[in-house]
Protein backbone atom coordinates (compact mmCIF):
# COMPACT_ATOMS: atom_id res chain seq x y z
CA UNK A 1 0.00 0.00 0.00
CA UNK A 2 1.43 3.33 -1.08
CA UNK A 3 -0.56 5.77 1.07
CA UNK A 4 -2.90 4.93 3.93
CA UNK A 5 -6.19 3.15 4.10
CA UNK A 6 -9.24 5.36 4.10
CA UNK A 7 -11.12 5.61 7.37
CA UNK A 8 -14.43 3.89 7.93
CA UNK A 9 -16.15 7.26 7.57
CA UNK A 10 -14.36 7.95 4.28
CA UNK A 11 -15.36 4.53 2.95
CA UNK A 12 -18.96 5.26 3.92
CA UNK A 13 -18.82 8.59 2.05
CA UNK A 14 -17.34 6.83 -0.98
CA UNK A 15 -19.69 3.85 -0.84
CA UNK A 16 -20.94 4.26 -4.42
CA UNK A 17 -17.42 4.79 -5.77
CA UNK A 18 -16.32 1.58 -4.01
CA UNK A 19 -19.21 -0.33 -5.57
CA UNK A 20 -18.15 1.02 -8.97
CA UNK A 21 -14.55 0.03 -8.22
CA UNK A 22 -15.63 -3.53 -7.44
CA UNK A 23 -17.77 -3.58 -10.58
CA UNK A 24 -14.76 -2.67 -12.72
CA UNK A 25 -13.19 -5.85 -11.40
CA UNK A 26 -16.38 -7.82 -12.11
CA UNK A 27 -17.01 -8.37 -8.39
CA UNK A 28 -20.70 -8.51 -7.53
CA UNK A 29 -22.24 -7.69 -4.15
CA UNK A 30 -22.63 -11.41 -3.45
CA UNK A 31 -19.02 -12.11 -4.38
CA UNK A 32 -17.83 -9.22 -2.21
CA UNK A 33 -19.79 -10.58 0.76
CA UNK A 34 -18.22 -14.00 0.17
CA UNK A 35 -14.71 -12.51 -0.16
CA UNK A 36 -15.09 -10.57 3.11
CA UNK A 37 -16.28 -13.71 4.89
CA UNK A 38 -13.99 -16.36 3.40
CA UNK A 39 -10.95 -14.45 2.13
CA UNK A 40 -10.44 -11.49 4.48
CA UNK A 41 -6.87 -10.98 3.21
CA UNK A 42 -8.20 -10.45 -0.33
CA UNK A 43 -10.82 -8.03 1.00
CA UNK A 44 -8.05 -6.11 2.79
CA UNK A 45 -6.06 -5.91 -0.45
CA UNK A 46 -9.08 -4.55 -2.32
CA UNK A 47 -9.63 -1.89 0.36
CA UNK A 48 -5.96 -0.90 0.11
CA UNK A 49 -6.01 -0.68 -3.70
CA UNK A 50 -9.19 1.42 -3.60
CA UNK A 51 -7.69 3.69 -0.92
CA UNK A 52 -4.57 4.25 -3.03
CA UNK A 53 -6.69 5.06 -6.10
CA UNK A 54 -8.67 7.64 -4.13
CA UNK A 55 -5.50 9.17 -2.69
CA UNK A 56 -3.90 9.31 -6.17
CA UNK A 57 -6.91 11.21 -7.49
CA UNK A 58 -6.99 13.64 -4.57
CA UNK A 59 -3.25 14.28 -4.51
CA UNK A 60 -3.09 14.89 -8.25
CA UNK A 61 -5.42 17.87 -7.72
CA UNK A 62 -3.68 19.38 -4.68
CA UNK A 63 -2.29 22.82 -5.40
CA UNK A 64 -2.09 24.36 -1.92
CA UNK A 65 -1.34 22.95 1.51
CA UNK A 66 -1.18 24.71 4.87
CA UNK A 67 0.26 23.60 8.17
CA UNK A 68 -0.36 25.91 11.10
CA UNK A 69 1.03 25.29 14.58
CA UNK A 70 1.11 27.61 17.62
CA UNK A 71 4.20 29.58 16.52
CA UNK A 72 4.59 28.67 12.84
CA UNK A 73 2.68 28.77 9.59
CA UNK A 74 3.86 26.79 6.57
CA UNK A 75 2.10 27.60 3.29
CA UNK A 76 2.86 25.39 0.29
CA UNK A 77 2.18 25.96 -3.39
CA UNK A 78 2.45 22.67 -5.24
CA UNK A 79 3.46 23.64 -8.77
CA UNK A 80 4.13 21.16 -11.59
CA UNK A 81 7.84 20.59 -11.00
CA UNK A 82 8.45 21.91 -7.50
CA UNK A 83 6.91 23.14 -4.26
CA UNK A 84 7.21 26.67 -3.02
CA UNK A 85 7.05 27.39 0.69
CA UNK A 86 6.24 30.55 2.56
CA UNK A 87 6.96 30.04 6.25
CA UNK A 88 6.16 32.43 9.05
CA UNK A 89 7.56 32.08 12.52
CA UNK A 90 6.37 33.86 15.64
CA UNK A 91 9.35 34.47 17.92
CA UNK A 92 7.19 35.58 20.86
CA UNK A 93 6.34 32.24 22.49
CA UNK A 94 3.37 33.72 24.37
CA UNK A 95 1.50 34.04 21.06
CA UNK A 96 -0.43 31.03 19.75
CA UNK A 97 -1.74 31.67 16.24
CA UNK A 98 -4.00 28.61 16.43
CA UNK A 99 -6.24 30.59 18.81
CA UNK A 100 -8.55 33.41 17.81
CA UNK A 101 -6.69 35.89 20.02
CA UNK A 102 -3.29 34.75 18.76
CA UNK A 103 -4.35 34.94 15.12
CA UNK A 104 -5.78 38.42 15.66
CA UNK A 105 -2.45 39.49 17.21
CA UNK A 106 -0.66 37.91 14.24
CA UNK A 107 -2.74 39.82 11.66
CA UNK A 108 -2.24 43.10 13.51
CA UNK A 109 1.51 42.60 14.00
CA UNK A 110 2.66 41.04 10.71
CA UNK A 111 5.46 43.54 10.27
CA UNK A 112 6.71 43.42 13.85
CA UNK A 113 10.08 41.98 14.82
CA UNK A 114 8.19 39.06 16.42
CA UNK A 115 7.24 37.70 12.98
CA UNK A 116 9.88 36.22 10.68
CA UNK A 117 9.25 35.33 7.03
CA UNK A 118 11.07 32.64 5.06
CA UNK A 119 10.64 31.37 1.52
CA UNK A 120 11.97 28.25 -0.15
CA UNK A 121 11.62 26.16 -3.27
CA UNK A 122 12.03 22.39 -3.39
CA UNK A 123 12.01 20.04 -6.36
CA UNK A 124 9.77 17.01 -6.02
CA UNK A 125 11.24 13.59 -5.46
CA UNK A 126 10.42 10.85 -7.99
CA UNK A 127 6.92 10.67 -6.50
CA UNK A 128 5.14 14.02 -6.35
CA UNK A 129 2.01 12.47 -4.82
CA UNK A 130 3.97 10.91 -2.00
CA UNK A 131 5.70 14.23 -1.28
CA UNK A 132 2.29 15.88 -0.85
CA UNK A 133 0.95 12.93 1.14
CA UNK A 134 3.82 13.13 3.62
CA UNK A 135 2.98 16.77 4.31
CA UNK A 136 -0.65 15.81 4.92
CA UNK A 137 0.47 13.02 7.24
CA UNK A 138 2.50 15.60 9.16
CA UNK A 139 -0.61 17.73 9.67
CA UNK A 140 -0.97 19.87 6.53
CA UNK A 141 -4.43 20.47 5.15
CA UNK A 142 -5.52 20.95 1.56
CA UNK A 143 -6.71 24.51 0.91
CA UNK A 144 -7.69 26.85 -1.87
CA UNK A 145 -4.53 28.88 -1.30
CA UNK A 146 -5.92 32.21 -0.09
CA UNK A 147 -3.33 32.54 2.68
CA UNK A 148 -0.50 31.50 0.39
CA UNK A 149 -1.54 34.03 -2.24
CA UNK A 150 -1.94 36.79 0.35
CA UNK A 151 1.55 36.23 1.74
CA UNK A 152 3.06 35.72 -1.71
CA UNK A 153 1.87 39.21 -2.61
CA UNK A 154 3.24 40.51 0.68
CA UNK A 155 6.70 38.95 0.41
CA UNK A 156 7.13 39.76 -3.27
CA UNK A 157 6.80 43.51 -2.65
Amino acid sequence: MKYSRLTKEQFEELHQEFINFLATQSITVEEWTDIKKNKPEVAEQELDVFSDLIWEGVLSKVIYLEHISPQQMHLFHCAKKHMRLIALKITNDTIDITTKEGYTWFRENLMSDDVEFFTAKKEYSDDKGLDKFKLIQEGATITKGELYQYFENLVSK
